[in-house]
């Protein structure tokens, strides 16, 4: 089995939140009244119940542009990066749109950003040059 990550994380509306991210192309597997898994591009993401949670909404900035802190993401292709933004980019859940990062540098990448149902910011991010994803000149 190849690796992959789990990632669990709290969320207000397991029906909205199941419906976002179908909305979104995603499969959904095991699944009880308050939680589920999803299929993250192979990866699981588990969605569990908690109606109380609070979103953290500070950003921090990088490469002169607003980020938030909290949010997770996924690294694909170009081309699925252009199909996704195509799809999304007039949906009002999407958030950022495409930005250009550490242009002409290592890490160059290009970044949307759409909010789901709970506040949580998702990033599909997609590199000029694979190699790149962990490698970088230094940014300080």
């Amino acid at each position: 089995m190849e690796n992959k990550f789990h990632l669990s994380i709290p969320c207000k509306n397991i029906k909205n939140t199941r419906l976002f991210y179908e909305k979104l192309g995603f499969k959904t597997g095991r699944n009880n009244y308050n939680w589920f898994d999803l299929n993250l591009f192979g990866n699981q993401v588990t969605f569990t119940y908690d109606e109380s949670i609070n979103i953290p909404s500070k950003s921090y900035e990088f490469d002169s542009f607003h980020l938030p802190h909290f949010h997770f993401g996924i690294i694909i292709s170009s081309e699925e990066w252009t199909l996704m933004y195509n799809k999304f980019e007039n949906e009002d859940f999407f958030a950022i749109g495409a930005t250009d990062f550490l242009s002409g540098k290592k890490g160059e990448h290009r970044s949307f950003f759409l909010t789901d149902p709970n506040g949580y910011f998702l990033e599909f991010k997609t590199f000029t040059e694979s190699n790149d994803v962990f490698d970088s000149d230094d940014l300080n």
